[in-house]
């Protein structure tokens, strides 16, 4: 009999996309999924009351590819925080043990899930990855890219200053968590009581979640290697300045939210 101990198992990862009306540009962020280094992952794409055929383009796309891991959960409640929470919370019912979650208007790096795996076994069990702006999907220029990546480190060194951000309670420092790169481990995503349920006009869940964590553990940490492009759609249509207030504190409130 080898005293060799048995290889621990493998980690059951899934990824969450929470969706609404993204039709027209989500197959862009289900071709950068499909070609991941470490493609050992299951999807979960939460329509969230799409009017525009969002679940049925998934569905057939998955079919199309062969994806036989990949599925669309319904949710009605709109929201991105009712959303994520019901395609975490499915992905964990299924047997997820780790949690990624993007946006359907957003490309993880080649290497994404490959460098969230790293992220969670160099020992955090919340990973917050790194933004940098599209350039496929909209005109952006170099001064533009320039701008738009000063502003997501402003809005994350805003974070570890801003009063809401600040408790005697949190066992370590803030730090910003976009709900299009997180992942979370899914003992600590239900321990943490999840994204609140909520539409992202009234909270931002990934700050709600960050700070829920920071109650539980001090095994949190940004990790710029685990990349995402994001949409600078809002951008476009708001202006760089409007945007910042919409995300720090919801002191620009556009009429309309969801922008496509």
């Amino acid at each position: 009999m080898s005293g060799r101990r048995a290889p621990a198992p493998r980690s059951r990862l899934a990824v969450v996309v929470p969706a609404l009306d993204e039709a027209h540009g989500i197959g862009a962020t289900l071709a950068a999924l499909r070609d991941q280094q470490d493609t050992d992952f299951d999807l979960v794409v939460v329509d969230n009351g799409s009017s525009d055929g969002t679940g049925d383009l998934v569905r057939a796309t998955a079919a199309a590819w062969g994806m036989a891991r990949w599925r669309v959960v319904d949710e009605p409640q709109k929201g991105t925080g009712a959303a994520a929470d019901t395609g975490m919370r499915a992905a964990i019912a299924a047997g997820a043990t780790h949690l990624a979650r993007t946006d359907a208007d957003c490309l993880p790096a080649p290497d994404w899930t490959r460098r969230v795996r790293a992220a969670f076994a160099s020992g955090h069990d919340l990973v917050a990855g790194r933004l940098v702006p599209r350039t496929d999907d909209r005109p952006v220029s170099r001064v533009q890219q320039s701008v738009l990546a000063a502003a997501v480190v402003v809005a994350s060194t805003f974070g570890r200053f801003r009063p809401g951000n600040q408790d005697p309670a949190y066992r370590g420092p803030y730090v910003m968590a976009a709900g299009c790169n997180v992942a979370i481990t899914a003992e600590l995503y239900v321990a943490a009581g999840g994204f609140p349920r909520t539409a992202i006009e009234d909270v931002h869940e990934d700050r709600a979640l960050v700070n829920a964590v920071r109650r539980l553990t001090t095994r949190y940490g940004a990790h710029r290697e685990v990349v995402v492009r994001a949409s600078t759609r809002r951008a476009h249509a708001w202006g760089l300045v409007r945007t910042l207030g919409w995300y720090a504190d919801h002191r620009y409130r556009p009429e309309v939210v969801d922008i496509r």
